[in-house]
């Protein structure tokens, strides 16, 4: 029970409660966004070494480098942990600043994407799965279809909601300052690249990789900051 002093005013249902102390994210949390960045470069890049650049160029291209493509594969949930994570920490910089309606945006986008990256490789790893227990006679039917749902799921609907994202993530950046104003306008035209697919026929898979990179620079930036604030703030001796 909570203890009342006797000479405190009673409380009604008009008394406004006392506001509440906001939690900050910890520093290292901005450490989310670099693991993301570089856990899902090494995963799309192995990926796309490993397999032709349309999808039915070779149909043993991705079973030829099986291990590579697992490692890949395995380590994209620990990249879409890590991009939820650091979701938060932009959220946690933005603070009381952040807009509604593109804070709205912000956060179906990003949870969009990680759906759809999940989907893609879960398709792929299906995929690779089927190949011990199909005939030989069944399997290049099984792969032209897995290729082609994997592949779109990742460069039609993954890479424009990693776009959207891009669009109002830096949006917000511009409206309240927290990041630099050459960093939003980077993203904004990497966003155009991916929503317009510039550049579609044989490098669209390797568009793919500036969502990180940029997702890289703005976290460099964040966990920068919050320790050049930590150390402006300690008492010097």
């Amino acid at each position: 029970m909570l203890a009342i002093h006797p000479d405190a005013p009673p409380m009604t249902s008009d008394t406004p409660l006392p506001p509440r102390t906001r939690l900050r994210a910890p520093k290292a949390a901005a450490v989310a966004g670099i693991l993301f960045s570089v856990l899902l470069i090494i995963s799309s890049v192995l990926i796309l070494l490993a397999t032709p650049p349309t999808p039915l160029d070779n149909e043993s291209g991705l079973f030829s480098q099986t291990p590579a493509v697992l490692l890949a594969l395995n380590l994209v949930p620990f990249a879409g942990i890590a991009f939820l994570w650091f979701m938060g920490v932009v959220r946690d910089v933005l603070g009381e600043r952040e807009d509604q309606f593109f804070a709205t945006v912000f956060l179906g986008s990003g949870l969009l994407f990680v759906a759809m990256l999940f989907v893609s490789s879960a398709v792929t790893g299906s995929l690779i799965l089927l190949t011990t227990r199909l005939p030989e006679s069944d399997l290049p039917a099984v792969y032209d279809l897995g290729r082609i749902i994997a592949r779109e799921t990742l460069s039609t609907y993954s890479i424009r909601m990693a776009g959207v994202f891009m669009i109002s993530s830096c949006t917000l950046f511009l409206r309240t300052g927290v990041i630099p104003r050459w960093t939003a306008w980077i993203g904004f035209g990497f966003a155009a690249i991916m929503l317009l697919r510039i550049g579609y026929i044989n490098s669209l898979g390797w568009v793919m990789l500036l969502f990180p990179l940029w997702v890289l620079l703005v976290s460099l930036h964040i966990l920068t900051k919050s320790y050049t604030h930590q150390s402006e703030n300690l008492p010097q001796g």
